[in-house]
């Protein structure tokens, strides 16, 4: 009959039995990661002001938490140490008996192979500076003597029992230089999760109280100019080519379409960093009843895994591990 629609689109909408059927994405608990903070000292967590609901741990509650991931099903955690004294260098870094290799070993003994557990490999938390390497006499960031840092970090987190590292500093040449530096030293089975399109992004704001970070000024000179596209791809062929098992966009919301380049580019797996901003924006406005809280944390990974990520790190990865469990 004219004047009826030849095509009805919203068959495929009816209900939700039929919906979940040609649901095109999903998301599954082990493909999401959840970021947790130690920090040296400490007795008890203490709550993030800036990410309601996120703490920075003790070594004792550390693997409560790691135990409440493996439970809801979370696919790893990835940890993050705040020393109690920096210096120039970072030398707390590859120190055994500093806070994120014994928060390792401590993750590693109560995660088993329940999950992947991950270590970020990069400086800025135990540097006095607050910058991802080490400082020449100018000021500026010295590629190459912080490739020397990175290697000595490397085998620290990969002999604490670290899965997978996470190359978060955005060195020309880190991957390359860490995967021989293992290869040769018998970590053959040790990841590399390369960070590849790190932006210089305005949305990691909470994460600097997260980690107590001490920069001063930015880090535009080894993160990528949020407006270059082309480059994020590059970057992400290069750490491929160097030997990257996984690489990562971060941040996730305003580079979607860095991701899907990303995934469309190359061959390896593509994780993408859902941030603290991302986060502390949705929980501020929850907490004001702008928005529902759930239905916006669920429609954001689902974006992010509709962009092409296969992973997502997300601090909200055991609540929502949970919901997709339940």
């Amino acid at each position: 009959m004219s004047g009826f629609p030849d095509v009805r689109m919203r068959r495929l909408r009816q209900s939700p039995a039929v919906r979940g059927m040609v649901r095109e994405t999903t998301i599954l608990p082990q493909q999401l990661v959840l970021p947790l903070f130690v920090r040296e000292g400490l007795t008890e967590p203490l709550p993030i002001s800036s990410m309601p609901g996120v703490v920075q741990h003790s070594l004792d509650s550390l693997p409560s938490a790691v135990a409440e991931a493996a439970e809801a099903g979370v696919g790893g955690v990835m940890l993050f140490g705040v020393p109690a004294v920096r210096d120039a260098t970072g030398s707390g870094a590859d120190d055994p008996a500093g806070i994120l290799n014994i928060a390792t070993s401590v993750v590693a003994a109560e995660a088993g192979d329940a999950l992947v557990v991950q270590t970020d490999l990069c400086l800025d938390e135990f540097t006095d500076h607050g910058h991802c390497g080490v400082l020449g006499a100018d000021g500026s960031v010295d590629n190459d003597a912080t490739l020397e840092r990175y290697v000595s970090m490397a085998l620290a987190q990969a002999r604490a029992g670290s899965h997978l590292l996470g190359l978060s500093g955005m060195m020309d040449g880190q991957v390359a230089a860490v995967r021989a530096a293992l290869d040769a030293e018998g970590f053959t089975q040790t990841l590399l999760l390369a960070y590849a399109a790190k932006y210089a992004s305005a949305f990691y704001g909470p994460f600097r109280e997260a980690v107590d970070s001490q920069l001063t000024g930015d880090r535009r000179t080894y993160q990528l100019d949020p407006g270059n596209r082309r480059e994020g791809i590059r970057e992400a062929v290069v750490d491929e080519a160097e030997g990257a098992d996984i690489v990562m966009v971060k941040p996730a919301m305003a580079f979607l379409d860095v991701l899907r380049e990303v995934r469309d580019t190359v061959s390896v797996p593509v994780w993408a960093y859902q941030v603290s901003g991302e986060y502390a924006m949705v929980e501020a406005a929850a907490a004001n009843g702008w928005i529902d809280r759930r239905a916006a944390v669920q429609e954001s990974l689902l974006s992010i895994r509709r962009a092409g990520a296969d992973a997502v790190l997300t601090y909200w990865a055991t609540e929502a591990a949970r919901w997709l469990r339940d």
